[in-house]
């Protein structure tokens, strides 16, 4: 049951007068200016200035006549050209760069007749840059001479042009006429103008200033209202600008009173503007689409899969029922505009397509095919609407159904009958009063006040999950998609008890999205890394409760399915191992072993070594690292053992020292005893003989290590030298007992008698005794020849 976008034929413009140069026009002349009367009858085609005759085309759908006009050589074409949106009868207004405007309409008679001509700059010398056409008036952006007082510099040239706004008045059998003129801007850089049907944006163009091209303004005239906003900026500021009251703005003096809005910022690498009902669509050169919003926000809507050959490369925007419409070339591209979610990609016949602004609200089209609020396309292919087609059956749940159907599963979990509940039932089952309130409330029926308050954010959860649910099925699988399920899924499962069917759908999406199951959770458990880069937490106790309960003791969960705190461990396994431990030490500090468990059940640690495999299968790194983290004395002198059967002394030194002496005093000295046996065995600890003095327990007697050191000595009952053989290893020295034996001594010298057989080492001066005299030199000559009495 999926949802498609359709491209429907509603015309091969065979139907419109003129068809055949229609189409001719639309084939030949890629940078044609295309618009569209309100009630789609007809098709304004202008070419730009210096094109071949014709240079306007009015087509007509049914029955009329068109209106073709062709200007000599000398003569400019129009610079742009505009139906008028309020008339009963169809009305055109002209516009030429020199500043003329001509109105054009149809009357009594067949045919097109001009009723109204005249100057929008009767001063001379000015030059129309821009003009657009919104609610009523006519505003136009034109570029002024400078006065003789005026430098022409650089800076002085950039904001010589001003914004001025013309009334559109009706008038009798001739329909409009144009107004008096009023001035919004003076002092203004070179703008482009795109209107909506209620709001005029002022966007920068290729000749703006730099330093004000990342700069735009949005004008209501309805609210007489301006707002000034810098998309790369975040900013947004409003100004009063009613033409009513008389007000105009120095622009200039405008963004002088704005801070922020006159930092240095790049212009903006804008390839498309596009109006629509949301605000201003504009497309980047990297294919980014975002939407600046009638108050000035700044919004992205998506990303496409390709992007704009070129400054010059063709593409076009437009929205229809909550959806993004890009003609980026042959390809045109559907997306979701709240998400951003590619819904739907179309390969076209043609790379010259234009997108028509739907009818505006209110007005009936002829076409019966036409669906309501459709997106038109225009090639020389004919006129098509792009809509979406929803199959029978497939529609989101209301949030009167998501009452019930919610409530059934929670009534079910509790009740004890075996047959099933369904939402039916609740609907009119008297004795289940809370859904049919709720949805009383949803319904209308009662004040909303603080129930509905309260309820708000929960039932949005709800909606905006139903509602990618179906977005998913409707469209396309995508990876983005899935990934945004899976956390709100797992966002939900964290607010349950976390039991039975609840524990099945939490693993099962770990097992089939593992990274955005992980990343819901980072979110739900609040998990950052603090400075030293151990993980903390500011998570609710309720939360880490559900996620350590384990299973009650000697049973496991059936098929497979894993308790939530093994479930995240495996997880985290197969994602970053080496946040593992800080993990399960962090889980420690929250819990303790077996917390929610029926019963005695095993600590975390164990917990978390039963996910890494069997014994001798686990990986040695993290299995080091989970015993010494675990706190138990057990787990740590396990720990200690392996590290000194891979002779890694001074990871086995530093575990030692990391304990606590006062807290546990007893660990440490049996770690101490290790390390001293294997000391007095071997040499291999003498280089960290300084990390083992710091480790010795301050209570140890230089007796009781003397015995301690004896006891480990190596067998040297056969040695016959008093020196080992080459090769052999070095034996135990007093030198390197000596230093042991001074951290074993009090802080200072004792003034008493010797309370050990061996205190009196420590205390040795290290001076040797003086040597004895020796005789004469005529003594030993005689010892040389020793006579009878020798």
């Amino acid at each position: 049951m999926k949802r498609a976008g359709t491209l429907r034929l509603l015309s091969d413009l065979s139907n419109f007068t003129g068809g055949a140069l229609l189409r001719e026009l639309l084939a030949g002349d890629p940078a044609v200016l295309v618009r569209c009367s309100p009630d789609g009858r007809h098709l304004l085609l202008l070419r730009p200035p210096g094109s071949p005759a014709p240079q306007l085309l009015v087509a007509v759908r049914g029955p009329g006549l068109a209106l073709e006009r062709a200007w000599p050589e000398g003569h400019p074409s129009p610079l742009d050209a505009f139906f008028v949106p309020w008339l009963a009868r169809p009305a055109l207004i002209l516009v030429w760069q020199s500043g003329l405007a001509e109105v054009w309409g149809t009357g009594m008679e067949p045919g097109w007749r001009i009723l109204q001509s005249t100057e929008l700059c009767p001063d001379g010398g000015a030059r129309v840059m821009a003009v657009a056409v919104t609610r009523g008036r006519l505003v136009w952006c034109e570029e002024r001479q400078l006065g003789d007082g005026d430098q022409p510099e650089k800076l002085s040239m950039a904001f010589s042009h001003c914004v001025c706004v013309k009334t559109l008045e009706t008038s009798g059998e001739a329909g409009t006429k144009l107004g008096c003129t009023h001035i919004l801007l003076h002092h203004c850089p070179s703008f482009g103008l795109i209107a909506s049907r209620k709001d005029l944006f002022l966007v920068p163009t290729t000749t703006t200033w730099p330093g004000v091209a990342h700069v735009l303004l949005i004008w209501s005239p309805s609210k007489g209202k301006v707002i000034v906003a810098a998309p790369s900026l975040g900013l947004s500021h409003g100004k009063s600008l009613n033409p009513r009251q008389g007000d105009t703005w120095d622009f200039r003096t405008l963004l002088r009173g704005l801070p922020g809005f006159l930092s240095p910022r790049e212009p903006l690498a804008v390839h498309t503007w596009a109006s629509s009902s949301q605000g201003l669509l504009l497309l980047d050169l990297k294919g980014k689409v975002s939407l600046v919003q009638c108050h000035g926000g700044t919004r992205t809507v998506g990303a496409l899969q390709g992007a704009p050959v070129g400054p010059e490369g063709s593409a076009a925007l437009g929205t229809f029922h909550g959806t993004l419409a890009c003609a980026l070339g042959s390809t045109l591209e559907l997306l979701d505009m709240n998400s951003g979610q590619l819904l739907e990609r179309k390969v076209l016949s043609t790379d010259r397509v234009h997108l028509l602004e739907p009818p505006a609200p209110g007005i009936k089209t002829e076409e019966e095919l036409e669906p309501q609020g459709a997106l038109h396309l225009l090639s020389a292919l004919g006129l098509f609407c792009v809509a979406w087609e929803t199959p029978q059956g497939f529609e989101l749940p209301s949030d009167k159904g998501l009452v019930f159907e919610e409530a059934c599963g929670y009534y079910q979990r509790r009740s004890l009958r075996g047959t099933q509940l369904t939402p039916e039932e609740l609907r009119h089952n008297s004795m289940f009063r809370a859904p049919q309130a709720l949805a009383s409330i949803l319904q209308g029926h009662l004040p909303p006040s603080a129930l509905l308050t309260t309820l708000r954010a929960e039932l949005r959860d709800y909606r905006s999950l139903e509602q990618l649910k179906a977005r998913l099925v409707a469209g396309d699988d995508e990876e983005a998609g899935w990934a945004e399920l899976a956390e709100h899924e797992v966002a939900r499962l964290l607010r349950t008890q976390l039991t039975g069917e609840q524990l099945a759908q939490f693993n099962t999406i770990f097992q089939a999205l593992p990274t955005a199951a992980w990343s819901a959770t980072l979110q739900a458990l609040q998990l950052q890394p603090d400075r030293t880069g151990k993980l903390r937490s500011q998570a609710p106790p309720d939360v880490w409760k559900k996620v350590l309960r384990g299973p009650p003791a000697g049973k496991e969960h059936p098929n497979g399915i894993l308790p939530p705190f093994e479930l995240l461990c495996r997880c985290l396994c197969q994602l970053e191992p080496q946040w593992l431990p800080s993990f399960v030490e962090l889980a420690q500090q929250q819990g303790g072993p077996g917390w929610g468990a029926e019963g005695p059940g095993l600590p975390l640690y164990r917990r978390a070594l039963a996910v890494l495999g069997e014994e001798g299968k686990r990986p040695e790194a993290l299995e080091l690292e989970l015993l010494l983290g675990s706190g138990r004395p057990k787990a740590v002198l396990q720990a200690v053992r392996q590290l000194i059967k891979k002779e890694l002394w001074e990871r086995a030194l530093e575990a030692g020292l990391a304990l606590d002496s006062s807290s546990s005093p007893l660990l440490r000295s049996e770690i101490f005893k290790l390390l001293l046996a294997e000391f007095a065995q071997h040499r291999r600890l003498d280089a960290h003989l300084p990390l083992l003095c710091r480790l010795c327990p301050p209570e140890v007697a230089p007796d009781e290590l003397l015995l301690l050191l004896r006891t480990h000595l190596p067998d040297d009952a056969e040695a016959s030298t008093p020196f080992p053989e080459p090769g052999a290893e070095p034996p135990l020295t007093v030198g390197l007992v000596r230093a042991l034996l001074e951290q074993t001594g009090a802080q200072e010298r004792p003034s008493g008698p010797v309370q050990s057989t061996y205190e009196d080492i420590l205390w040795d001066p290290g001076t040797p005794p003086p040597t004895p005299p020796r005789g004469p030199i005529t003594t030993l000559q005689a010892l040389d020849h020793p006579g009878p009495e020798a």
